[in-house]
């Protein structure tokens, strides 16, 4: 096994031996849970105690409460411990005065379950030094502030960790502190205490006398692309689908899908995420538009899985076998891009498993099988599963057909309405799954309550659906953005989709081709993983009335797109879904979640926030930083003032620094405050780069 690394903005460290004590020191103390010096509120945590997560390469913020009684200064630890039990110390800095918080950001480059601890202790050379600054400039207590200081130095050379050349340093300070003690020599007390080579020993080594440890805390750091992806949507059977004489249609296979990959992979998508791919039921089948009556060629829903084909570990005669599937899977690796498999935990009136495992769903009083219902929605192609029926044989069946697909090649499933099966059921899956191979990730399409959705990431989904789709004004998109990427960061991931086969927002029904514009550039910079569903750079925007669903809805019928003819016409999105994800590979800061941070603007449509990551994260020994700046009405033309924190990227309040416009190509000198222009119509985005100063 590789390795483990530990990158933070100060590099690494080895393991400090400090003094640490847990709350209950001595016997008359048992039972207290404070400790001599107090840690509180941890992060990143996760509610009930399941692990926090990050990914391969996150910059992960470590950040606790710690304080002490009186004025005297403490420090704090991160120690880290990897999979294979190698541990790393890393030291925390104070956040604004006040708060008692302390942060250090660390990215962690080895998969697996990590542990970390907060270590608080006792400062006792930077409260010797903070001292004796003061009492020198004063010209109080000289004499006696060098011999402290020669104490604390003399303890310090006697650590067995100290290399040679610290303890020169701290013999030759303690020599001079000897001088200054005979003849109160304010000026060089106060040059040892200000001394920043000697305040690096400490700080790499701290002296303490007093110490408090918390327990270990779980972290699970899985692979890249559990946090970082672009998704593209599509139905493999209307790629190559074929319109006979008669009106009926031949499918497509996964061999003329395949020919789709590279159009995909140009668009600089990462994976391309195919809807079921089992045979499709034909009782109670959807027509056109979900009408109850079908058309002769009608394919039906492929959510409606299983006939007399077989089911959830078959695949649809009509797409190929699995020898196909294995060549599609080898075609799309050859382009860069991944495959994501849809799996959905229902089942059609024509699945085996209504025949052979009755007892997995549930039977009503007149002897019938319950459809899926979200009432007034009615699925009468559907059966859902009931789990309670019998656990320990349902649960056994879903873990054997995700690994029949894992086997295969597949490492990514998006999980059909995964709030609709208990939650105790995919904690157990996906454990089970993930124990068997740690790369396989699972996405969330849980469109429900906040709590739900928080639930289902918490007990192990890798990425999540989100309310994404339905945060279209400035206020909405700040309150998400900053939530999603701050509030429940620590173990939520959320996956930007712009559309998908389900979902047409009166955003984009309503909003032309500028309000597609506007939300693909928002869902490519704001978070690490976004998607689009096939049709979107086709500017698709007509809904099945009354409904959020495109009309003619491709999960009913089959579609027919002329990609490259829209693209040479001007007509397509995809030149720009290709700058987006160029932008995106180009810049590391928009490969976090975490560094989102909201500015502001004098209009209540202009949307203005940026990404930053430090020098030390990006690999190019580079910082890097991104302002958005977008107008989030699609029917207007906006000139406002846009407001800055500019400290965030380290720039001074009303210093100069150049912005150029990765979208167009524009470069301009800004400052805190700004002028800004954004015509809907035509430049509805400002995407910039910060450039670095000389």
């Amino acid at each position: 096994m590789a390795a483990p690394t530990a990158r933070d903005s100060a590099g690494l460290r080895s393991p400090a031996q400090i003094p640490l004590r847990p709350a209950a020191e001595t016997t008359h103390l048992a039972g207290l849970r404070a400790g001599r010096i107090p840690v509180f509120s941890p992060t990143p945590h996760v509610p009930q105690g399941y692990p926090a997560k990050a990914f391969v390469g996150e910059a992960v913020p470590f950040d606790v409460v710690a304080f002490r009684e009186g004025h005297d200064l403490i420090g704090v630890h991160l120690r880290l411990a990897s999979p294979d039990g190698r541990e790393t110390l890393h030291r925390l800095s104070p956040l604004e005065d006040g708060t008692d918080r302390w942060r250090t950001t660390v990215a962690l480059d080895l998969p697996g379950d990590w542990r970390y601890r907060f270590e608080a202790f006792s400062d006792d050379f930077g409260t010797w030094a903070h001292a004796a600054d003061v009492k020198a400039v004063a010209g109080v207590d000289v004499p006696v502030m060098c011999a402290l200081g020669v104490q604390l130095l003399a303890a310090a050379a006697r650590q067995a960790d100290r290399p040679a050349a610290e303890i020169r340093i701290l013999k030759a300070a303690a020599t001079t502190l000897r001088k200054a003690q005979k003849t109160a020599d304010a000026v060089s007390l106060r040059a040892v205490a200000v001394d920043a080579a000697l305040a690096e020993a400490f700080t790499a080594r701290p002296l303490a006398s007093l110490g408090s440890v918390i327990d270990w805390l779980p972290l699970r750091v899985e692979r890249h692309r559990a946090g970082v992806g672009a998704w593209y949507e599509f139905f493999p059977r209307s790629e190559g689908a074929v319109r006979r004489k008669d009106g009926t249609v031949k499918s497509g296979t996964f061999r003329t899908a395949a020919r789709r990959l590279p159009g995909v992979a140009g668009m600089g998508f990462d994976v391309v995420y195919l809807v079921p791919i089992h045979p499709i039921g034909t009782t109670n089948r959807k027509g056109r538009n979900n009408t109850l009556t079908t058309e002769p060629g009608d394919p039906g829903s492929p959510y409606a899985i299983g006939s007399p084909d077989g089911g959830h570990d078959a695949i649809h005669p009509e797409l190929g076998t699995e020898k196909d599937l294995r060549a599609f899977i080898r075609a799309a690796a050859k382009e860069g891009l991944e495959v994501a498999l849809d799996l959905a935990l229902q089942a059609s009136p024509d699945h085996p498993w209504v025949t052979e495992h009755p007892e997995w769903f549930t039977t009503l009083p007149d002897g019938t099988i319950a459809y899926a219902e979200n009432p007034p929605k009615k699925y009468q192609d559907i059966y859902p599963i009931n789990f309670d029926n019998d656990p320990a044989g349902s649960y056994a069946e879903m873990l054997r057909v995700v690994m029949h697909w894992v086997r295969l090649g597949v490492k990514i499933f998006r999980v059909d309405n995964p709030h609709t099966k208990p939650l105790q059921f995919w904690e157990w899956l996906i454990a089970e799954v993930n124990a068997q191979d740690p790369d396989v990730i699972f996405l969330a399409e849980a469109f429900t309550r906040p709590a739900v959705m928080r639930a289902l990431a918490a007990v192990g989904f890798q990425q999540s659906y989100s309310y994404f789709t339905w945060r279209n004004t400035k206020a909405e998109l700040e309150e998400f953005l900053t939530s999603v990427s701050h509030e429940t960061s620590d173990y939520m991931r959320p996956n930007l989709f712009v559309n998908t086969h389900d979902i047409l927002t009166e955003y984009l029904q309503y909003g032309g081709r500028a309000a597609y514009r506007i939300r693909a550039c928002i869902a490519a910079t704001a978070a690490p993983i976004w998607g689009v569903y096939a049709g979107y750079e086709l500017i698709e925007n007509v809904a099945r009335p009354g409904s959020e669903e495109n009309i003619d809805n491709e999960k009913y019928e089959y579609k027919f797109r002329d990609w490259e003819g829209a693209e040479q016409r001007g007509e397509s999105l995809a030149p720009l879904l290709r700058r987006l994800n160029e932008i995106r590979r180009e810049h590391p800061a928009l490969g976090q979640l975490r560094n989102f941070a909201a500015h502001w603007s004098d209009d209540d449509a202009v949307l203005v926030y940026s990404k930053h990551l430090d020098a030390a994260f990006t690999g190019t020994g580079r910082a890097d930083t991104i302002i958005v700046v977008a107008n989030v009405d699609p029917h207007s033309v906006r000139e406002t003032t846009v407001h800055l924190d500019t400290t965030v990227w380290g720039v001074e309040p009303g210093d100069e620094f150049e912005v150029e416009d990765l979208l167009t190509g524009a470069v301009w000198t800004w400052r805190d405050h700004n002028y800004v222009r954004l015509d809907a119509f035509a430049e509805p985005v400002h995407i910039l780069k910060v450039k670095e100063r000389s």
